[in-house]
């Protein structure tokens, strides 16, 4: 007869081939039909509450890697914490203000931005960013992010801005928020200031010149020298910036050198770096004529090297003695240092450049061009004017603007700032309060804030949040009252801030308002900049979280390492400075950069970019998912079509091993566990792993150690399950009866392994788990819709072995692996073919003799006969077994043909097909 009818062969419609770019569309659907978000929250309501808030991303385009991998790696913290008992609300957001917006409209639509009235300009910008937040929430969506997407928070929201204005008044009733004139970062590309946040940083090739500055007045001090031949050498790398020099600034306890050069010109400069100074001045002997600490020079005059102005000599304790000459080259309206000094010796502001970065008449003949353009010309006259030491052409890190990547000028305008300083303390100490994740991100945080005196908060943009101040046009001065922010924010909740420029400020202010500084009542002029957009992200945790929200702090926030200098310190000076709660986060946790698989930055221009679109379109957002969680994210994360080959295959190895379980789980009910006492040996190993894995996987979502997870269950698919366990039930799932107890027992371990993988891997693969959960049959009190409306699974105490019973089965892997080694190169030598064919003899320790008590260790080691001896040496010995051939398992056994019924079967086999029906 044909005993493979009488086999329990796997049965699935589960597909070997997942499909995904093709199933999961289908399977957002069914997602939207349900209502999963609403549901989620619903089966949860109750629950202790675990809020992400999100970081909002610009909506100025379509997504990219990075967007992608950090809207992924959201979502799976997300689904992990609402499979693990919490109420876990999400609410996505966008920032829709400032010059991303601005300079991606005007790229695109071919603006001319400056031909167009505000409102008009200020409205193409709102439809532009509302275009891309329908793109991105579309691409968002595709990748399976769970949220509500119907009800984001959006910075350019009326009742956002609303809210952000109060921030702003909160900040300024304490005295933390002024006007004043101090250099700022400046694009004059975009004629804007711009935030530290803002810069990034490039190689450049510059020319660096030792510029001589002739002795003006020596104070009396130095009458043994001829003053025409007595110069103070600076060095400078930004050649433009001399017409701004107002002073040259030394170290006060650090020794400076007269060195006389050959044809009897003296120079000034610290003695650590005369050798060197005099050597790129190409001087072949020279000498030491005095030396003087540098506080000795303190308020001479030097001539400047090309215009009619002189050149105090100042003291300062930032100068070092690394590079250049130790005379610093000092021009208030280009540095912070520069203007601090300069401010502390009562010396007038100067800022010979323009908006455009162009020069102003102060530079004199230099007047009208930019800062590039001048650069080689002053070099020029420096060369024949003999004001020039040595020049050298270098690379050096400059920074730029990260919108238009234009080189940044460093220039004083009168900006609005929020002093840091004055509650500096206060921010760190709330940042101890933070669990940070890495652990290093607390150092980085409060390195940061200790460094930063002042926050730039303005901007000269027209796409933005106007500044909520007018100005009295009696006595000139800010005004900024209770008053005028609860008009003002009433005026933006019910028309938005576009009525900041289509009113008066009599139409904006309450009736007969006066000036608080002087009584006037001519009337206000309104302030023309627009806040900082860090100032709009970071008011966030106000202006939606907890005003929509309704709750505050959150649990965690989650975005990219830029923004410890971005989202991360705008938020907690915002809260700490206006409301002084501490913190708006519990949690900070932070991932890297998005790079190609050589580790390069991906550039369209370089064609190393990748598109998630493209990789969704090509291999599934599960794959994409993967690969956000299988890598260390908290450092730079690679991404090529080779890494994700690769996760495919991962993905699969998941994929089969639940589609192995499902097959033998055809027909079998949940609800009818085997009973822990009655489960066999075997099958309770595996359970005890699964309670391992269990374990390493809340450990590792704990942490958000995602690739702890991911590797942990592909370990578990590959060396527990397909190595070892699965290979050796499927003897006992094809040939034991159907119902018999053995049988039972091993599909009970495998619902209860599948179960649990999926709820495991069921935050990251959201759509194969969800698919799983659709295909495999639940017990009574399962939510049956959707795998994430369950909680993932504690571990089965009750069935789990001890340790000293796990330690044996460490003994009859290892003596596996063995006879798997002795199984090949015997059937290598064609003794044997298939496994089942040989009878071994294994010699092992006498302290390993009990495995000659094992039962069933012959189907343990996949072998048809075994014996068991004890030896001095370790050995297997492998030999053609004995007996006939089962028909049906293909096992070689004395006791085949015993059975008259059936001759060809074993007694296992034969017991097994005359308890079928149809026998």
């Amino acid at each position: 007869m044909d005993y493979n009818k009488t086999i329990c062969l796997p049965k699935t419609d589960f597909p070997m081939r997942a499909g995904l770019p093709k199933r999961e569309p289908e399977m957002l659907k069914r997602w939207e039909d349900e209502d999963l978000y609403h549901e989620l929250l619903k089966k949860n309501e109750g629950k202790p509450l675990f809020s992400l808030h999100d970081g909002p991303p610009f909506s100025n385009g379509s997504i990219h890697m990075g967007t992608a991998m950090n809207k992924a790696i959201k979502d799976i913290i997300t689904r992990s914490y609402a499979m693990r008992g919490y109420y876990t609300p999400y609410i996505p957001g966008w920032d829709n203000h400032g010059m991303p917006i601005e300079s991606n409209i005007i790229k695109q639509n071919k603006l001319n931005h400056k031909a167009m009235s505000i409102p008009d300009f200020r409205s193409a910008c709102r439809d532009f960013a509302a275009h891309y937040v329908d793109v991105q929430r579309d691409a968002f969506k595709r990748i399976g992010v769970v949220g509500d997407w119907d009800h984001p928070y959006l910075t350019m929201d009326p009742g956002f801005e609303a809210e952000e204005v109060k921030v702003f008044g909160e900040m300024y009733k304490k005295g933390y928020i002024y006007k004043g004139l101090k250099p700022v970062y400046w694009c004059p590309h975009d004629e804007t200031a711009l935030a530290e946040a803002e810069i990034e940083y490039q190689e450049d090739p510059v020319t660096t010149v030792y510029v001589k500055f002739p002795m003006h007045d020596d104070q009396g001090k130095l009458g043994a020298f001829d003053k025409s031949k007595l110069f103070f050498v600076i060095w400078t790398t930004t050649i433009w910036t001399l017409p701004g020099n107002l002073a040259i600034a030394l170290h006060p306890a650090e020794s400076y050198a007269i060195v006389k050069a050959a044809g009897g010109e003296h120079y000034i400069v610290a003695e650590a770096l005369a050798e060197k100074v005099m050597g790129l001045g190409g001087f072949d002997s020279w000498e030491i004529v005095e030396t003087h600490p540098g506080s000795f020079f303190e308020n001479m005059l030097a001539d400047h090297p090309f215009l009619p102005k002189t050149s105090r000599l100042v003291l300062a304790d930032y100068v070092t003695m690394d590079s250049g000459t130790g005379c610093v080259h000092t021009a208030p309206g280009f540095g912070a240092d520069d203007y601090q000094t300069c401010k502390r010796y009562g010396m007038d502001m100067v800022v010979p450049v323009d908006d455009q970065g162009r020069h102003t008449d102060y530079a004199g003949k230099y007047a009208g061009m930019t800062t590039d353009e001048s650069n080689p010309v002053i070099l020029q006259d420096m060369k024949e004017s003999g004001m020039l030491l040595a020049s050298e052409d270098i690379v050096h890190s400059y920074p730029h603007c990260w919108r238009c990547k234009s080189p940044i000028i460093f220039r004083a305008t009168p900006q609005w700032f929020c002093s840091v300083d004055s509650f500096k303390e206060q921010a760190v100490a709330a940042a101890d309060e933070v669990r940070w994740v890495p652990k290093w991100g607390i150092d980085r945080m409060k390195s940061m804030i200790r460094e930063r005196s002042d926050w730039c908060i303005s901007r000269q943009r027209r796409w933005g949040l106007p500044i909520p101040v007018v100005y009295c046009k009696d006595c000139g001065k800010p005004v900024v009252t209770d008053e005028t922010i609860e008009a003002i924010s009433k005026l933006f909740g019910a028309e938005g801030s576009n009525a900041w420029f289509a009113k008066e400020a009599e139409e904006i202010l309450p009736a007969g308002f006066a000036c608080p500084h002087c009584g006037g009542k001519s009337g206000f002029e309104k302030e023309t900049d627009t806040l900082d957009g860090w100032f709009d992200s970071g008011s966030t945790h106000y202006a939606a979280m907890k005003k929509d929200q309704g709750f505050w702090p959150a649990t965690v926030y989650m975005e990219g390492l830029d923004q410890y200098r971005g989202w991360f310190q705008s938020s907690l000076l915002t809260a700490v400075g206006a409301f002084g709660k501490g913190a708006p986060f519990k949690e900070c946790v932070t991932h890297g950069w998005t790079v190609d698989g050589e580790g390069k930055a991906m550039h369209k221009s370089a064609g190393n970019g990748m598109d998630p679109a493209e990789v969704i379109d090509k291999y599934g957002a599960d794959i994409l998912r993967l690969w956000a969680a299988n890598t260390d994210y908290h450092a730079d994360v690679r991404c090529s079509h080779d890494i994700f080959k690769q996760l495919s295959q991962n993905y699969l190895k998941f994929r089969n091993t639940a589609r192995y379980c499902l097959g033998n789980l055809d027909g079998f009910d949940p609800n009818h566990l085997t009973a822990p006492g009655e489960m066999e040996e075997l099958d309770r190993w595996a359970v005890t792993r699964l309670n391992a894995l269990m374990e390493k996987c809340f450990a590792a979502y704990d942490e958000y150690e995602f690739l702890v997870a991911t590797h942990a269950v592909n370990d578990f698919c590959v060396v527990d399950m397909s190595n070892f366990y699965l290979d050796v039930i499927k003897d006992r799932l094809y040939c034991d009866e159907k119902d018999g107890a053995p049988r039972r027992s091993a599909q009970t371990a495998l619902y209860l392994i599948l179960d649990t993988m999926t709820r495991i891997m069921a935050p990251i693969l959201c759509f194969t788990c969800d698919e799983i959960w659709q295909a495999m049959a639940h017990r009574e009190g399962d939510d049956a819709r959707n795998v994430l409306f369950n909680d993932m699974h504690q571990p089965f105490a009750d069935y789990a072995l001890d340790d000293a019973a796990m330690e044996r089965w460490a003994v009859i892997e290892a003596l596996r692996d063995k006879v798997n080694a002795a199984l090949e190169a015997a059937r290598s030598e064609k003794k044997i073919g298939k496994s089942l064919e040989a009878a071994v003899t294994v010699t092992v320790p006498e302290a390993e003799g009990w495995l000659a008590e094992t039962p069933n260790l012959a189907d343990l080691l996949i072998v048809s006969q075994v014996t068991v001896q004890t030896g001095s040496e370790a050995a297997v010995e492998v030999r053609k077994a004995e007996g006939g051939k089962c028909e049906r398992c293909w096992k070689v056994l004395p006791a085949v043909g015993a059975d008259a019924e059936h001759p060809g079967l074993c007694p296992r086999c034969a017991a097994a097909v005359r308890s079928l029906p149809q026998f």
